[in-house]
């Protein structure tokens, strides 16, 4: 439902409606309004306005979030990015999504970076192999031992996979994902008791380049989904905390 909902697509075909019903018997004020709503439609659907979103995003974590060189013994924890098909065994990599693969590749070269330490790839999905479980296998391949390697297979979103964490793994993590998903990945893993440092594997953020930065796009319009996806799923992570902190106060009254 979120592809209809946050899709500038849907809000253009909204609009339309809006502007035909309304602009023939419409005040000046509401015709203002049509207007700049319009035009902010078309900028999100450009790649000018697609990016400011992600930069927004992405550059919401703050600094004392972000994993420094004192860091380097702390475990590390690769989000999965999802699954494009049904993995019918766990070496199927082309079941997994970009994201998934630039997600791990991150974690895999964080690991080369410092000293053997833990790695766990967090996700389930909706097949009977998990996500968890071919990202895994796919580490392996990229030359992290099995030995250091655990799986969270069991979990269908990031704050079930933050959850799912809690007890097996120290206070400080490495949280590896990407860029424009750490933001609402922070929220989560502190929900959980975690005091976590965030690792960027990608970034989806473009720099202004030629004309096309200023024409509707596809892409854009695919960016601006993302973004406020990511966004509105950082209020809803920010809102569990809240009532997690809640309830957890109330036992302790009792």
């Amino acid at each position: 439902m979120h592809h209809i909902l946050l899709s500038p697509m849907t809000w253009a075909l909204l609009w339309l409606a809006a502007a035909w019903l309304t602009w023939a018997r419409a005040r000046a004020w509401w015709r203002a309004v049509l207007v700049v709503a319009g035009l902010s439609i078309l900028v999100l659907c450009t790649p000018l306005g697609a990016n400011a979103l992600i930069r927004a995003v992405e550059t919401s974590v703050p600094a004392s979030a972000h994993c420094s060189a004192n860091d380097a013994a702390a475990p590390i924890v690769v989000l999965a990015g999802g699954l494009q098909d049904e993995p019918r065994a766990q070496d199927d990599y082309i079941a997994l999504t970009p994201s998934s693969w630039r997600r791990l590749r991150g974690g895999v070269e964080l690991w080369r970076r410092g000293g053997p330490v833990q790695m766990t790839i967090a996700g389930g999905g909706p097949f009977a192999i998990s996500e968890a479980a071919v990202l895994g296998r796919l580490a392996q391949d990229w030359g992290v031992p099995a030995r250091m390697l655990h799986e969270e297979t069991k979990s269908a979103t990031t704050w079930e996979s933050a959850m799912a964490l809690r007890g097996r793994l120290p206070a400080r993590v490495r949280v590896v994902s990407s860029a424009v998903h750490l933001p609402r990945a922070l929220v989560a893993f502190e929900a959980a008791g975690f005091t976590p440092c965030m690792v960027a594997s990608d970034s989806l953020y473009v720099p202004m380049g030629s004309v096309g930065y200023f024409l509707p796009q596809l892409s854009a319009m695919q960016k601006t989904h993302t973004a406020l996806y990511e966004m509105l799923g950082a209020v809803s992570y920010r809102w569990k905390a809240r009532t997690l902190r809640a309830a957890t106060r109330q036992r302790q009254e009792r």
